[in-house]
């Protein structure tokens, strides 16, 4: 049988019934073939290292700049609640006998970060994401990645900015895409408590930024206090917006307090390593408080319920006593209607129509009939 070869690579055979093939084309196709793999190879093991030196420059380039100081992050070791400014930034990478450093930095330096202590790439995206972050807690070998929420409450309006958290056994990287004022707060209790160790600044940390709530929910009870009594006062339509955007915030905000609560929960009860464990048992303050924080805006969201049966009521109180006194207005005037219908008919005889004072008297009548009618319903408290 006449047989034609095909040789797709050089793992793969097709052999077709067809022709005899001379046997130095048959060599010239083998060759060929080799050739264009071992092409093939050449330029994949190529583009593998220009990759490679890509991905190294990279790295230096970054190690450049941060030996040039063209980062912005502060890095500082704390020592006892004493801080120290460390003007050599590779410095930080050392673990010092006494302290900890603390890396205060913005998402433009993880780029700088990530290489030096190995930070994972997830928890870098997610810092360096623009979409809103969920409360968490990741545990790698290296470190802990943690997010929790800051709270403000400016103009009437709640405000929440992540605070993203790297834990080390020597070191705590804080990241933040806005200035948190909880950081600058922390900077005397630091000192004031001689923490020495990076666990303790974080325990002092999430502390402030929980009892931060406390006072934000403060400020909310005592708007939906005076939204209630502007309510029962006089009713406007611009109260029903207000109870709306309260509503929508305080659920908002309650989705985003129960992950937040979890996190606590994990710090307090999971084994971590990167955590004393005499220390945990202080989480459980902070988590006390969280459970705290949630039913209050738990609390918050009933109320302001009520504050828009509240609203609906009133309105409809409001609508009643219109159509009340609509109904004594009509009810005065029915009588004047009969009496000027009845004396508008145009009868050749009747009697009162040539009386002198006829016209005087039924003036008389009419207006003594609707002042009755009125101070009736005066004491009725219809008007």
């Amino acid at each position: 049988m006449l047989l034609k070869l095909f040789i797709l690579s050089s793992n793969t055979l097709i052999i077709r019934p067809f022709e005899a093939v001379p046997y130095s084309s048959f060599v010239r196709m083998h060759k060929f073939t080799r050739l264009e793999h071992d092409a093939s190879r050449r330029r994949t093991s190529c583009r593998s290292c220009m990759m490679l030196i890509s991905g190294l420059l990279l790295k230096v380039n970054k190690l450049g700049k941060l030996l040039r100081g063209e980062a912005h992050m502060k890095v500082r070791l704390v020592q006892n609640g004493m801080f120290t400014t460390i003007e050599d930034t590779l410095q930080m990478l050392i673990p010092p006998d006494n302290g900890f450093y603390w890396i205060d930095a913005d998402v433009e330096d993880l780029e700088m970060l990530q290489p030096l202590f190995q930070l994972h790439e997830l928890a870098v995206e997610d810092t360096l994401s623009e979409e809103e972050q969920r409360p968490k807690i990741e545990i790698y070998d290296s470190h802990y990645f943690i997010v929790i929420n800051s709270i403000r409450y400016d103009d009437e309006e709640i405000f929440l900015r992540a605070l993203n958290i790297f834990l080390f056994k020597h070191a705590i990287i804080t990241v933040t895409q806005q200035k948190i004022n909880e950081i600058r707060a922390i900077k005397p209790i630091l000192w004031e408590e001689e923490v020495n160790s990076p666990d303790r600044f974080l325990y002092h940390l999430v502390d402030i930024v929980v009892d931060k709530y406390f006072s934000v929910g403060d400020r909310i009870e005592v708007k939906i206090e005076k939204l209630e009594e502007d309510i029962l006062v006089h009713t406007k339509k611009t109260h029903l917006n207000e109870i709306i955007g309260l509503r929508s915030e305080i659920l908002w905000l309650k989705k985003m307090l129960v992950p937040q609560k979890d996190v606590i929960w994990t710090l307090n009860k999971k084994e971590l390593r990167l955590i004393d464990d005499q220390l945990q048992k202080y989480f459980s303050d902070i988590y006390e408080n969280a459970v705290k924080i949630t039913e209050t805006f738990e609390t918050f969201r009933d109320l302001v319920g009520n504050l828009r049966e509240a609203y609906q009521a009133s309105v409809a109180n409001r609508a009643n006593e219109i159509m009340r006194i609509f109904t004594a207005l009509t009810t005065i005037f029915m009588p004047l209607t009969i009496i000027t219908g009845i004396y508008g008919m145009n009868f050749d005889f009747m009697p009162e129509l040539e009386s002198k004072y006829g016209y005087f008297s039924v003036l008389g009548f009419m207006l003594l009939t609707g002042s009755s009618m009125f101070y009736f319903f005066k004491k009725k408290d219809w008007f």
